[in-house]
């Protein structure tokens, strides 16, 4: 199977999504407005306030970028990771030229042009993105203070590999921001792999041993398809403490 997320399709939607304004993604007064700004709020609603000035942060499976660069606003120094090279050639663009013009889908085959631009406030040099493989980092990547994984594990043909990594990725007393929205599908894990019981559960049984859970908390978001067709899903959102 073909990698959706190197079509454009998929760079335009998630540039929306991650970029767009409040009434640009929503044009509906009677939407689902709490759903907004997900890319921000897996960093600013899970971010412990003891790590509000952290040296180190890995942002795993970054997509176009915006949650780095939220990162980048406390962290010193962000490394961003995606398996998708669009994805990142993408979010390079942004953090070189500061915007990057796209089209989002209206209906059949209308569009509109939009731009998305780097959010006010971030620290572009900060940040250093790279395409790379969740399940195949390479042995070097450690000793971070914030590991952010936001609505990746679920699209990993191996998710326990990824996590059986994470604990020589973070230090002692640093901290993992872990979203997922659960949804497990063959297309991407196979149901061998899936958790046994429930999302939860499973993570509980393979961090516990090296991390505590600090807090969980459930984080709506909402991906525009075109201007009558969202998808509106609710995240488990949990945070980590390496012991």
């Amino acid at each position: 199977m073909s990698n959706p997320y190197e079509t454009q399709r998929l760079v335009d939607e998630y540039l929306l999504f991650h970029y767009g304004q409040d009434h640009e993604i929503l044009p509906w007064e009677n939407g689902p407005v709490s759903a907004l700004n997900f890319p921000v709020r897996t960093v600013t609603a899970l971010l412990p306030p003891s790590h509000a000035h952290a040296a180190r942060a890995l942002d795993i499976g970054c997509a176009t970028g915006r949650s780095a660069f939220e990162l980048s606003r406390t962290c010193a120094e962000v490394q961003a990771i995606d398996f998708s090279l669009a994805f990142i050639k993408a979010a390079q663009t942004i953090q070189s030229a500061g915007a990057l013009s796209y089209q989002i889908s209206l209906e059949a085959h209308l569009t509109q042009p939009l731009t998305a631009e780097l959010p006010p406030g971030v620290h572009p040099e900060r940040v250093t993105f790279q395409q790379g493989d969740a399940m195949n980092l390479p042995a070097s990547l450690c000793s971070f203070d914030i590991v952010h994984a936001a609505n990746l594990i679920c699209r990993l043909t191996e998710p326990l590999r990824f996590l059986q990594r994470l604990p020589a990725l973070i230090k002692p007393g640093g901290h993992l921001l872990l979203t997922t929205p659960c949804t497990w599908l063959a297309d991407y894990t196979p149901p061998g792999r899936w958790p046994a019981a429930s999302t939860l559960d499973w993570l509980k049984e393979t961090l516990l041993p090296d991390f505590t859970l600090a807090q969980q908390k459930d984080l709506p978001f909402l991906i525009r398809e075109h201007a009558r067709k969202f998808q509106w899903s609710v995240a488990l959102g949990t945070v980590w403490q390496r012991r």
